[in-house]
């Protein structure tokens, strides 16, 4: 099968300072790989190479068969950044900031069926349509990821890439993302996620790749076993502070990546 996401030689830089360098990395459709490394090995550079948001200086970036710079289809690609404060302070209900999930397809036409239907079943997935109504400031920390991830997820996407979602999140609401992993993994959907522990998640990793000064370093099977800070990843005291702080600004909307 074709990959859905292609890193093969990537290099990239940010603020002049070189981050990855040749990297190799291919995702394909029903496989859930998992990026690991210490602060600063370039998991997040990679990711956000993936949509869009960081250049590739060398290399070839693709996604469904398609240079990077080149893609469009954007609705296919749903993105979770890390520590996103996309819906802090803002007035909405839970089932509002999911629905924006939708605007990738929609624009600015009015949510027909088939989106109610998309928003009902997201929100399902993550364990909040009792929480529809609520306004999204009155929820938990663990909670509020899951509505981002929701808002990811109402989308359809055939890919979804996570950075970080398990930072700072509960273990309880760790487990129902693994269950809503599971059952999108079932439907053919791939998934990409950046991680310092599989957590819960450990059962639903097919590959992990471990990356260190921007470079893999090396690739596990079926990674049973790397429980909590995963055995053997280096502490990199040489990090790069630019991987180490880079930003998790929302994608354009435009872009259809939310």
């Amino acid at each position: 099968m074709e990959p859905v996401i292609s890193l093969t030689g990537v290099a990239a830089e940010l603020g002049g300072q070189p981050v990855l360098h040749g990297v190799d990395l291919t995702v394909h459709p029903g496989e859930v790989v998992a990026l690991l490394g210490a602060n600063g090995s370039g998991k997040s550079t990679a990711v956000r190479a993936a949509v869009g948001q960081v250049p590739v200086a060398s290399g070839t970036l693709t996604l469904f068969g398609t240079p990077v710079r080149r893609f469009g289809d954007w609705a296919r690609v749903g993105y979770v950044p890390q520590r996103s404060t996309a819906a802090v302070g803002v007035p909405a209900t839970v089932r509002e900031v999911v629905a924006a999930g939708r605007l990738a397809r929609r624009r600015l036409r009015p949510l027909g069926r088939a989106d109610r239907a998309a928003v009902d079943r997201a929100l399902a997935l993550v364990g909040l349509a009792d929480r529809a109504r609520d306004a999204v400031d009155t929820l938990s920390g663990g909670q509020h990821q899951r509505v981002l991830i929701a808002r990811a997820l109402t989308g359809e996407p055939d890919v979804l890439i996570m950075d970080e979602p398990l930072a700072g999140v509960d273990l309880a609401s760790q487990r129902v993302l693994a269950g809503a992993l599971r059952t999108l993994v079932d439907e053919g959907v791939a998934v990409l996620l950046v991680l310092h522990e599989l957590g819960p998640l450990e059962p639903l990793i097919d590959r992990a790749v471990v990356l260190a000064h921007g470079r893999v370093e090396r690739t596990v099977e079926h990674p049973a076993g790397l429980h909590g800070h995963p055995a053997g990843l280096p502490e990199s005291p040489s990090c790069h502070p630019a991987d180490a702080r880079e930003p998790s600004a929302e994608p354009p909307l435009q872009t259809g990546i939310l």
